[in-house]
C-alpha cells in the first residue's frame, strides 16, 4: 500500500487523490492573475477543499514556456504569504509547494507546506535533493529537460517512454541516497515533450508502475489537449476529464488539476468501476 507522510498525516493512495492548482502568479498559462490577491487565493482554496481536493499545490513562478523569470525573493514572498493565509483559515490543509528552488522550498515548508513539487526533478538547483532530505517531506520529482525558457527545443528522444523512465529511475535513486523517503514521480506532460510524445507517455503510463513510487499526472487544460481539439485552454475541461480518466485506468495515484470537482468525480466513477 502506498502512503505519504505529510507532516504526520498518513495519506493512503490506494484510492487516487486530487491536487488542486493555485497559481499565485500574474502569468500562468490558464489562470494567471486569477488568484493573485489574498481574498481570491482564499476563495479558490475554499472552493477546492469543499470539492474534495486532498492537496493544494501553490506556485509562485510560472513554468509555462517563455514565462518571465522572477527573483527568489519575490517567489518566496508570493508563496509564503499564500501558504500562511490558507493555513490560518483552513489549518488542516495539506499544501504542496511548486518550486524548483531549494531556498523557496525550505521557506515554504517552514511556513507550513507539507510536500515539495519540483518541475525540474532536481536539475535546476544542485541543493534541492539535500534540502528535501533534511526537511523530511514527500517530494514530487518531475521529468523535464532544460528550463521553462529552453525546454520546447529539447524534445529529441530515441524513445520518449524509455528515456523518461530511465531518467526518473536514476533521479529516484539519487533522491533516496539523500534520504528522501516519500517520492512521487511525474512524467512531465508537455515539459520538453511534443504533443505526440506526451500522448505516447500517457499511452504507456502503466509502465511507470515499475518505478515503484506513486505516479502524479498533470495534464489539466494543457496544449496537448486544446491543440488536439483545436480549441483553447478555457475550453479544455472536457478533454482534461477524458485524459484524467485514462490516467486513472493506467495507474495514476494523484491527479493535479485546475478543476477539482470534475477530477473528484472521475476518481469516484473509477473506484466504482474497480469494485
Amino acid at each position: 500500500m502506498q502512503t505519504l507522510n505529510c507532516r504526520g498525516k498518513l495519506i493512503d493512495l490506494s484510492v487516487p487523490k486530487v491536487m488542486g492548482i493555485i497559481n499565485v502568479t500574474p502569468d500562468s498559462f490558464y489562470d494567471g492573475g486569477k488568484t493573485f490577491a489574498k481574498k481570491d487565493i482564499l476563495k479558490q482554496a475554499e472552493k477546492m477543499l469543499s470539492e474534495g481536493a486532498t492537496f493544494l499545490d501553490i506556485g509562485g513562478y510560472s513554468s509555462r514556456p517563455g514565462a518571465d523569470e522572477i527573483s527568489e525573493k519575490e517567489e518566496i514572498r508570493r508563496v509564503v504569504e499564500a501558504i500562511k493565509s490558507i493555513l490560518k483559515k483552513f489549518p488542516e490543509t495539506i499544501i504542496s509547494i511548486d518550486t524548483f528552488r531549494s531556498e523557496v522550498a525550505k521557506k515554504a515548508v517552514e511556513a507550513g507546506a507539507a510536500i515539495i513539487n519540483d518541475v525540474s526533478g532536481g536539475t535546476l538547483d544542485a541543493e534541492m535533493f539535500k534540502t528535501v532530505g533534511k526537511l523530511n517531506v514527500p517530494y514530487i520529482l518531475m521529468h523535464m529537460r532544460g528550463t521553462p525558457k529552453t525546454m520546447t527545443k529539447l524534445n529529441d528522444y530515441k524513445n520518449v517512454t524509455v528515456d523518461v523512465l530511465k531518467d526518473l529511475s536514476e533521479k529516484i535513486a539519487r533522491a533516496r541516497a539523500e534520504g528522501i523517503n516519500d517520492i512521487i514521480a511525474d512524467p512531465g506532460f508537455g515539459f520538453a515533450k511534443k504533443r505526440e510524445q506526451s500522448f505516447q507517455l500517457l499511452n504507456n503510463l502503466e509502465l511507470f508502475q515499475n518505478l515503484d513510487v506513486p505516479i502524479l499526472v498533470g495534464v489539466s487544460r494543457k496544449s496537448m489537449i486544446y491543440k488536439t481539439l483545436e480549441t483553447s485552454a478555457e475550453n479544455a475541461l472536457n478533454g482534461t476529464t477524458s485524459l484524467n480518466t485514462i490516467a486513472l485506468l493506467k495507474g495514476a495515484s494523484i491527479l493535479r488539476v485546475h478543476d477539482v470537482k470534475e477530477a473528484v468525480e472521475c476518481v469516484k466513477l473509477f473506484e466504482n468501476l474497480k469494485s
